[in-house]
């Protein structure tokens, strides 16, 4: 039983950060129709956020032992969201805009846009940098003999709900949440109310880009940072929000969670190649029955 507690507690921490890197993502490619190439380097840029904030500003706050206290880790995660998503209003406005309905345009200028930021950290440094995790994320939960649940994933789940409360009471108790929904369920429609819908797609797009920044903090907690750490997380995002539905959030939180638990025990019964091969034969299996993902969006035609 413990192994099989500790096996779904893995899962679940690789979901909440597979959910993380795709939260952002399901608004701009559910909203947009926009493939966001960089969205990955949203990631690396929150990374870097905290690993700059531990580096040039928790010492000279909090003494030698500042990066130990945590509260400048807390204060890089809200950081990280703002300022990624500052970036990705800015990339919105001047490149973006100017090429939608032009799906290859996009990605191309996207991934071109993601290349130039990994470049700009390479720049600074070429070699995985450390952040050093807060004292009281070291250690871990300890439920039996054989089960120990490592503080910093519980920090993560932890900090995945927070981010799924915010998102939510964004969309249904706010007007722009109310205003992006209605975008994303008719455009045409919303625009012919009265709709700002360019605004809508920059808001948008923004907030998708601070998620990913807070994915990116959240990272620095499970191992070093580099500039290809975004790279490894944009083919999984996309995965989950094809799977979970195109804009459909809780369809997204339901494909996060479900390729999470799906990798940990076929990890386990395989290896590690072969368990991510496994959950790819799975959900292309799976898009055959249900080409629209586990949730659909749900519209008038």
């Amino acid at each position: 039983m413990d192994e099989f507690l500790l096996l779904l507690f893995n899962g679940l921490s690789i979901g909440s950060i597979l959910l993380l890197a795709a939260l952002g993502l399901a608004f701009s490619f559910g909203l947009m129709k926009v493939i966001n190439m960089a969205h990955g380097e949203f990631i690396l840029i929150g990374a870097y956020v905290t690993y700059f904030f531990q580096e040039f500003f928790a010492e000279p706050v909090f003494g030698p032992d500042g990066a130990k206290q945590g509260v400048m880790f807390l204060l890089s995660i809200v950081a990280a969201f703002f300022i990624a998503g500052l970036l990705g209003l800015l990339m919105e406005r001047f490149l973006v805009r100017h090429l939608y309905g032009r799906p290859l345009d996009t990605l191309l200028a996207t991934w071109g846009v993601g290349l130039i930021i990994q470049q700009i950290a390479r720049s600074y440094d070429a070699r995985n940098v450390p952040v050093t995790a807060p004292e009281w994320l070291s250690g871990a939960l300890q439920l039996s003999d054989g089960l120990f649940l490592p503080y910093k994933r519980i920090f993560i789940i932890v900090l995945v709900i927070l981010c799924l409360v915010g998102v939510y009471l964004y969309l249904y108790r706010t007007s722009n949440g109310r205003r992006t929904r209605a975008v994303m369920q008719n455009r045409e429609i919303a625009s012919s109310l009265g709709v700002a819908t360019r605004r809508v797609d920059g808001l948008t797009f923004a907030l998708g880009a601070g998620l990913a920044g807070v994915a990116g903090s959240a990272l620095t907690l499970l191992g070093q940072i580099g500039p290809q750490l975004g790279t490894g997380y944009i083919v999984d995002a996309f995965m989950v929000v094809v799977l979970g539905g195109v804009g459909s959030l809780p369809g997204t939180v339901l494909a996060a969670f479900t390729i999470g638990v799906l990798n940990s025990f076929l990890e386990y019964n395989t290896t590690a190649t072969m368990g991510k091969v496994l959950v790819f034969v799975i959900i292309i299996a799976f898009l055959q029955f249900r080409p629209n993902g586990l949730i659909a969006v749900r519209g008038r035609t």
